[in-house]
């Protein structure tokens, strides 16, 4: 895990919150602190962070609203602490949004084991989400092939397997991927 935001009402709770992450190893320059939900976004404006720990409830509004908000506007896993009483209510606004709620007062062990699930389901989102654009250009790729041979079939006459073959071999020829040799096709015919 890189860089955590923690954010935080008191400088008491930030303190204890800074000695425990410190304690599990991570690096205190690598942690942002703000006190309110407003700070925090000002602060992930100018940085990438990797966690989002809310320490809730905070001084501007509960949080809830800031976590979610988080969820879908970056690829940072989220926590939130709140009052046991409060955890059930809290964890079924959130939960859907990938918010893991953990209760005040934390334990070491707990606290922990639930940095690492954050991370892990973290970095399992950033594998997929890569692997999804890979996808998506790959698809992209062949429909821009497709309409390279689709125009050398109606303009150039060729059949699809000579359009196909075409289209590969001048590839290899000039050094390119099929998609920049369909791209020089498609500008020729239009």
């Amino acid at each position: 895990m890189e860089k955590i935001l923690l954010v935080t009402a008191s400088k008491k709770s930030a303190d204890m919150l800074l000695d425990l992450i410190n304690a599990g190893g991570w690096r205190p320059d690598l942690i942002l602190v703000a006190a309110s939900c407003n700070e925090a976004r000002r602060k992930l404006i100018e940085n990438n962070v990797d966690l989002i720990l809310i320490n809730a409830p905070l001084t501007d509004e509960f949080g809830h609203d800031f976590a979610s908000y988080v969820c879908e506007s970056t690829m940072a896993g989220v926590l939130m602490l709140v009052k046991a009483e409060l955890a059930e209510s809290v964890s079924e606004r959130v939960e859907q949004e990938g918010v893991f709620v953990i209760t005040k007062p934390i334990s070491r062990p707990v606290f922990y084991q639930t940095l690492h699930l954050v991370n892990a389901s973290r970095m399992r989102i950033y594998t997929l989400q890569k692997e999804n654009r890979k996808l998506h250009q790959r698809l992209e790729d062949m429909r821009i092939i497709n309409r390279a041979k689709c125009l050398l079939i109606a303009e150039a006459h060729m059949s699809e397997q000579e359009a196909h073959t075409y289209i590969e071999k001048r590839a290899m020829d000039h050094r390119e991927t099929k998609r920049d040799t369909a791209e020089d096709i498609i500008r020729s015919f239009t």
